[in-house]
């Protein structure tokens, strides 16, 4: 049974309810530069060029997306808007899953054997990590999980309360230091509670300084080597929050903390109050980084597992009813 099957009408609806702002900026614009022509010909593909490049598709991959449309369209003609839509959506879903780990085959689920599972976050400030560690301890708990949150972001005081308060809302125990305490420790102190807790699933937020800044890096590095003293091959994850309404700067902190750390999927959040949600598309394009996760609103149940089709889907208004 695949993923497909897994994707409620619940989750669907709140998916185009999230990128409805995207949907706006991207397919009506698309449906204009559609007006009054039969054929696909070389000046709409210039106008789906730019449509693409100004909602942060980013170039390299939308010159992919127009390439992959010229040959269909060499082959076959197409119609009308809806043929139009049918052709983006199956081109664009091709080019993801080709370049990109397939898709997630059940919710919140973890390998059999790991235990606890690790997951550490990293990210830059304000971009949503530690509300998206909030949701996803929910969303394990949810999954009949249990979880612990650690709070190894020991240098501001506003980040462990907010990690409290997201564990006080989820329901699941956190561990915490006191201000300017050694992040290392606390991610020790949290695996060593969770083993001998019998805990399934820990998650350990990290401080959100500049990415830029060698000496954070110097600093995720000696994380995960006390966890793997506790848990060997710790962390399981090292997951990536990147604020999606930040358009191409999320591009960039990709890269600098891919090149940086051995990032292993990306969480990309804020995507309810943005237009520029096609930075899903290219991110998903250009790093042979997973997007496992997608952030839809403010709830703690506004988490979802990143599934390309359904994505691809909502976004050009083309449904296959399950």
């Amino acid at each position: 049974m695949g993923f497909f099957n897994f994707f409620s009408k619940e989750k669907k609806e709140t998916l185009d309810k999230g990128l409805e702002k995207t949907k706006s900026g991207v397919f009506s614009k698309i449906k204009r530069a559609f007006v009054g022509r039969k054929t696909i010909d070389d000046d709409f593909l210039d106008e789906l060029e730019e449509i693409f490049i100004t909602s942060d598709v980013g170039a390299e991959t939308t010159l992919k997306i127009i390439d992959r449309i010229q040959d269909r369209v060499s082959r076959d003609k197409y119609v009308g808007i809806d043929e139009l839509n049918e052709l983006l959506c199956e081109e664009i879903t091709g080019l993801l899953t080709e370049n990109n780990n397939g898709d997630t085959l059940a919710d919140f689920d973890t390998p059999a054997g790991r235990k606890p599972y690790v997951i550490m976050v990293v990210g830059v400030n304000g971009v949503g990590k530690t509300t998206t560690i909030g949701k996803l301890a929910y969303q394990y708990k949810e999954a009949g999980k249990k979880v612990m949150l650690g709070a190894a972001d020991t240098f501001r005081a506003a980040a462990v309360e907010q990690l409290d308060e997201w564990g006080r809302r989820a329901g699941v125990p956190v561990v915490k230091q006191q201000l300017g305490s050694d992040a290392a420790a606390v991610a020790y102190d949290t695996l060593s509670s969770a083993v001998a807790n019998d805990i399934d699933v820990v998650i350990i937020d990290t401080a959100g300084r500049l990415h830029n800044k060698k000496g954070l890096m110097d600093e995720l590095s000696k994380i995960k080597r006390v966890m793997e003293k506790v848990v060997p091959g710790a962390p399981d994850e090292v997951l990536l929050v990147l604020d999606g309404s930040t358009g191409q700067n999320a591009f960039e902190q990709a890269r600098q903390f891919s090149a940086a750390t051995q990032v292993t999927d990306l969480a990309i959040t804020k995507l309810d109050g943005t237009a520029k949600g096609g930075v899903v598309i290219g991110i998903s394009d250009q790093f042979k980084i997973p997007v496992k996760y997608i952030g839809l609103g403010e709830g703690i149940k506004d988490l979802q597992v990143f599934n390309k089709r359904e994505f691809v889907e909502s976004l050009f208004g083309k449904r296959q009813e399950a």
